[in-house]
């Protein structure tokens, strides 16, 4: 559309989206010569506008300065805002979080496109600008990169133009308003329009320039656009070339384009002859001949300079385009990439940063790429907008899979507290929203194109189905053939069930993916998003990935999500923390439903991040008694730039390391012998750990990353007579009071209560560990997933239980190497239920300790089956040999390792955005609590090993917490020793049960069994 003039009415006028806006284009790079192409630097033709505007903000349109704009209009006694950043973020209006409803439901009654007229916040912002030297006599362009939700422009007082959709760029001509000297640029950001009705992802509701500003100016002949597109033949060993050129300016008319192909190394591949410009047009096609092929296991990257020469034959542009040859397709209802089966190990990525929210930094992508595969994940879902074309350019350079996402969500239209009832839904088969919708298509589409690591380009997110965006499949199948559709609504929708060329679902459990892909299906699955990685979550991830080798046609899928959405806030003490919704009143809220990354906030990986990485490994590595078996499921990498790292541990401690070459190709396996010697081992527990690493740095990592991982963990039996130490062996001495038993054995001293029913006081060498008896313990702190299954009413019995358990009887039984006491418990969660506890002080002056459990039927599954008690908080480091190093849980192990690992006690804490229970770890054979002298005690267990979690807090406190400031004081260590907790899951988290194995049923018998001894 083309205007003059502005109109405030376009924000609510769905069919005005854009108005004197430039077409879409390529993203790519432009200079005036070959030397400052190859550099690839800043561009000499494009001035950055980003940095310090004047502003003003108003929280609704009929109170915003109107004609700002005008030249002898001052903006003496404005405020200074940042560009790119939000305006909710530098202090002004109101920071909102909601995930599927819209920011406005219960505050107002509108149905689309209408908008609120008292709650629509308008940021004007304002600055001058003097044009570059050189610039004088030339097009001068602007591009808006991103501005959420919808602008108007003017320059030197004149209306330039009006944009929505918040993350494709927005482009105008300035040329026609442009003054000598001093330019003054007006921008008006309004908070609503008609485009908000389609931005309702599940995210902070921000608004303003939050992303680069810039000039740019224009050679007299340029390339305006560039289409890239590559081909192989069958044998996928050659390559062809296809480029589209459009190009524009003055010297157009008679102007040649040469071109060359560059491979990696610089060397010259491949030329193109001068080809004459025909009518603002140019194509190329040629036959490259062999081709190094681009994957994100190995993304090979060639160059092409496309140059521009007038009709005198000089040089006016230089256009460097990196070129990858792939093909993606489908081949017998399975997705292939350059002719092999594709599994995504995925992850969905919002842009964030938890000071500049969507404003991410150059910085931020870096590490975040890095992160990704350093953690063996190979792909990428835009959740749910494009993103920076930087992202894309380093997708392309690290190697990564990309399914680029349009702008598009409108969950709130048709999905209320979970019910599909999409009555009103949009876009839906709406003719009037077909245009605003295309166009958010088409600028993705036009600007992505030419990015080898988008593999699929996706119709949106949660917007149900219809005509509509079944329009919006076809424009991208037809207008690029060489990627899939995918479309994840169609579920909801089948009448358009070709929108998608795959089915692709969110959270279905596994059985429902086994029932959909045992049922002949048409079409490959994905999962778009599945484990809702919401505070202490991936649980039972396995069942997912075990799937990737069992079907053909399932082929991966993308956890939700990557990065915790939460904001620092300073509570108020002035100290930082990690804010989520609801914490700035916003209201309505989803409150911490923004906590769902396997990577914090603040940009720490998670302990979630360990399971991830071994269950996306592409190597498998299956070690035994007498060496390792390797399994290669890399499509094109072999391990030649890997090492094989193995060791043997014997109760923890390496006895054994060694390193090997070993190339495995890839889609192949072998087993390599390792000089371990197993007969000559002296008894006890291994394990054998393999590992390939990284043999130099790579762009994402550095030498010796670890890339794979396997354990065989073995008992060796030897029959050898251990010696007791005389020394530790002490006369049993008891000293039985009225209300307390005492007994000595050696520097152990206990006393335990009669009126208590317990364990009151452990003495050993003179240090007390007991600052608070050990209790019998059902209840873990709910966990985000615990709450979506309603665990506190479900089985919130068992908080009560463990809270006021009464000891009903005790018995003794004294000999003369050991004093046994066993203590008796009813709880009130039924007269049935029967526990006991046995202590037993040995001559050696240890302390046993065995738990039992009698249930019964028509009771709640326990969450936890322990015994907790506090210590002194000078007990400040923990070191255990168990499944670590980071905290573990039954379905949630498949990635920890045996080993001896340390902390501090502090550090166990996970700093999920609510308190809840994490810390733990499965596996424990031993676990020394010291203080920093180095004096403490030891646990041990006894029978099978044990769950231990040794934390700042007791369950009832995290449970009571809200947020990390509101725990109390730390006064004790507090120290669970269980002998099974149930699994954490995170199918979802918001009523997915923790799978049945990995529950406690409450009916039968359990036991566990542990000691404490002093430290030798």
């Amino acid at each position: 559309m083309k205007a003059t003039h502005a109109d405030i009415n376009w924000l609510g006028d769905v069919s005005i989206f854009e108005v004197n806006r430039l077409n879409a284009y390529s993203d790519h790079r432009y200079y005036r010569t070959m030397e400052e192409a190859k550099a690839s630097g800043a561009m000499a033709m494009r001035y950055n506008l980003n940095g310090t505007w004047k502003f003003n903000y108003a929280i609704r349109p009929d109170s915003r300065p109107e004609t700002f704009y005008k030249q002898d209009f001052s903006s003496d006694g404005w405020d200074d805002i940042e560009v790119p950043g939000h305006i909710q973020l530098q202090g002004y209006g109101q920071i909102q979080y909601v995930n599927t409803q819209y920011p406005w439901d219960g505050l107002n009654d509108l149905r689309p496109p209408a908008l609120p007229q008292d709650q629509n916040p308008v940021g004007s912002y304002m600055r001058t600008f003097h044009l570059p030297t050189g610039w004088q006599n030339s097009p001068v362009y602007i591009s808006f990169q991103g501005v959420e939700s919808a602008f108007y422009v003017w320059l030197n007082g004149q209306f330039v133009g009006y944009g929505e959709d918040s993350f494709t760029p927005s482009d105008f001509d300035l040329t026609p308003f442009l003054q000598d000297g001093e330019n003054k640029l007006a921008v008006e950001v309004y908070q609503r329009s008609t485009g908000s009705w389609l931005e309702d992802q599940d995210f902070w509701r921000f608004s303003g320039i939050f992303r680069d500003v810039y000039l740019y100016t224009v050679p007299a002949a340029h390339i305006r656009d560039v289409r890239i597109v590559t081909d192989l033949d069958k044998s996928y060993t050659n390559g062809t070339l296809n480029v589209d050129l459009k190009l524009e300016g003055k010297a157009a008319v008679g102007a040649k384009v040469e071109a060359e192909l560059r491979d990696a190394e610089g060397n010259t591949v491949k030329t193109f002859g001068g080809i004459e410009v025909t009518n603002g047009l140019v194509s190329l096609r040629e036959e490259v001949g062999q081709v190094n092929l681009w994957s994100a296991e190995i993304p090979y990257l060639y160059r092409l300079f496309i140059q521009v020469y007038d009709a005198a034959g000089e040089l006016l542009e230089v256009v460097p385009q990196a070129v990858g040859f792939r093909t993606f397709e489908m081949i017998d209802k399975v997705m292939h990439i350059n002719g092999k089966r594709i599994v995504f190990k995925g992850v969905n990525r919002h842009e964030f940063n938890p000071r500049r929210g969507r404003a991410v930094t150059k910085e931020d992508m870096l590490w975040d790429v890095q992160t990704i595969k350093q953690n063996n994940m190979n792909a990428v879902r835009t959740s749910h907008y494009p993103n920076q074309s930087l992202w894309y350019e380093l997708c392309d350079e690290y190697g990564l899979y990309v399914i680029d996402e349009m702008n598009l969500e409108t969950h709130g239209s048709w999905q209320k507290l979970g019910a599909v009832e999409p009555s009103w839904v949009i876009p839906g088969d709406r003719p009037e929203w077909h245009d605003i919708v295309m166009d958010r298509a088409v600028s993705m589409v036009e600007r992505d194109k030419n990015h080898p690591s988008i593999l699929i380009w996706s119709c949106g997110n949660e917007s149900h189905g219809g005509e509509v965006i079944y329009k919006v499949s076809q424009y991208f199948k037809t207008t690029d053939p060489t990627r899939l559709v995918h479309y994840e609504g169609v579920f909801h929708d089948r009448r358009f069930n070709d929108t998608s060329d795959m089915e692709s679902r969110m959270y279905a459990k596994p059985a429902d993916i086994e029932e959909f892909l045992n049922a002949n299906p048409e079409k490959p699955y994905i999962s778009c998003e599945y484990m809702h990685a919401m505070g202490n979550s991936i649980g039972g991830m396995h069942k997912y990935t075990e799937l990737e080798d069992k079907y053909p046609m399932y082929q991966g899928g993308f956890i939700w999500d990557y990065i915790d959405q939460a904001i620092f806030k300073k509570d108020r003490y002035g100290k930082e923390f990690l804010a989520y919704g609801g914490d700035f009143g916003d209201r309505p809220s989803d409150y911490s439903f923004c906590g769902d990354g396997i990577v914090h906030a603040d940009r720490k990986v998670s302990a979630k991040m360990q399971e991830v990485k071994f269950l996306y490994q592409n190597i498998k590595l299956f070690p035994n008694r007498e060496g390792v078996k390797i399994v290669n499921d890399n499509l094109f990498a072999d391990t030649s730039e890997l090492e094989l790292v193995y060791s043997l541990d014997r109760e923890g401690h390496e006895v054994l390391r060694g390193t090997l070459e070993v190339n495995v190709g890839p889609q192949s396996e072998t087993v390599v012998k390792l000089p371990l010697d197993v007969e000559s081992l002296a008894g006890g527990e291994y394990a054998v750990n393999t590992a390939f690493v990284l043999k130099a740095a790579t762009l994402w990592a550095e030498k010796g990353e670890e890339v794979a991982f396997g354990q065989f963990v073995f008992v060796q039996d030897k029959s050898e007579t251990v010696a007791s130490d005389l020394n530790l062996i002490n006369e049993i001495q008891v000293v039985e009071g009225d209300v307390n038993i005492g007994v000595r054995a050696g520097q152990t001293h206990v006393l335990f209560s009669k009126a208590f029913g317990t364990l009151v006081s452990l003495k050993l060498s003179g240090q007390e560990t007991v600052a608070q008896p050990p209790m019998p313990l059902f209840w873990r702190a709910t966990t985000d997933n615990d709450k979506g299954t309603a665990m506190g009413f479900e089985l919130g019995a068992w908080y009560a239980a463990s809270l006021l358990p009464r000891c009903v009887n005790w018995k003794a039984e004294q000999n003369p190497d050991q004093y046994r006491i066993e203590f008796t418990y009813k709880l009130n969660i039924s007269a049935d239920v029967q526990v006991k506890v046995a202590y037993t002080v040995r001559a050696d002056g240890s302390v046993h300790v065995h738990n039992t459990y009698k249930g019964t039927a028509g009771l709640p599954d326990l969450p936890i089956h322990a015994l907790s008690f506090k210590t002194s908080p000078e007990f400040e480091n923990v070191e255990w040999l168990a499944m670590g190093p980071e905290e573990n849980y039954v379905d949630r192990a498949f990635g920890a390792r045996l080993g001896i690992h340390d902390s501090k006690v502090a550090d166990t804490v996970a700093p999920y955005l609510v308190p809840q229970e994490s810390g733990n770890r499965t596996g424990v054979r031993w676990a020394k609590l010291t203080d920093n002298a180095g004096r403490g005690f030891k646990i041990e267990s006894a029978a099978a090993p044990v769950e231990l979690n040794v934390s700042l807090y007791t369950a009832f406190e995290l449970e009571n917490a809200q947020h990390a400031y509101e725990l109390p004081p730390v006064h004790y260590t507090v120290v669970t020793i269980a002998g099974k907790q149930m699994g954490v899951g995170g199918d979802d988290s918001w009523g997915a049960p923790v799978h049945p194995e990995y529950r406690i049923a409450s009916d039968g018998e359990l036991q566990f069994e542990f000691v404490i001894r002093a430290l030798q």
